[in-house]
């Protein structure tokens, strides 16, 4: 109930709600439970903008994930953690966590999480200017997607190297790129993504 809250942006009410579920899960001991519940909180926080109250509840989260040995939580907490890094401009920090997220990843073969860290790692790069590195990181990215079927991966990938591209004035590759991207939309009927495509071409 209190997913559905917050995505109604009916947030007082989600955070009462997961705070709820919080107690009950730490009544009965489900230490799995509660890991999820502070991750979701504190994902409520960040969209809201409290940092400080987010970070705060993803590190709980995190050191129960460890307690219990939950790879794949743990790796998806690290993975926000950097994005709120970045967002923050706070550059180095951001890389770290997604580096340990990409290990985690790595480690259990979590093919989607790895590529979507590599997507979060290249766009870093891409705003601080390093486009070569970006680059490199969004074709590790998009190899791993064709890999697993992701489509809807690919086809956003794609569009983020044709915007590097068309920011070095390389014309004929970024439209070339952005077509694919727009040819896999459809595929797929990705109706937003593909207004996006046209709209960058």
């Amino acid at each position: 109930i209190a997913m559905i809250k917050a995505n109604q942006g009916q947030v007082t009410e989600a955070i009462a709600l997961y705070q709820q579920s919080l107690e009950l899960k730490e009544q009965i001991g489900d230490v799995q439970g509660k890991a999820a519940t502070l991750h979701q909180m504190a994902g409520i926080y960040a969209n809201q903008g409290q940092v400080t109250e987010a970070i705060a509840l993803y590190q709980q989260s995190l050191e129960l994930k460890e307690s219990i040995g939950n790879v794949q939580g743990k790796a998806a907490t690290l993975h926000e953690i950097a994005r709120i890094k970045a967002n923050q401009g706070q550059v180095t920090e951001a890389i770290a966590l997604y580096q340990q997220s990409l290990e985690l990843n790595e480690q259990i073969g979590d093919v989607q999480g790895k590529a979507a860290t590599l997507h979060q790692m290249a766009i870093i790069y891409a705003n601080q200017g390093q486009v070569t590195e970006a680059i490199a990181l969004y074709q590790q990215s998009i190899d791993i997607e064709e890999s697993i079927g992701n489509v809807q991966g690919k086809a956003a990938t794609l569009h983020c190297i044709a915007m590097i591209k068309a920011n070095q004035g390389q014309v004929t590759e970024a439209i070339a790129l952005y077509q694919q991207s727009l040819e896999l939309k459809e595929q797929i009927g990705d109706v937003q993504g593909k207004a996006a495509t046209l709209h960058q071409m």
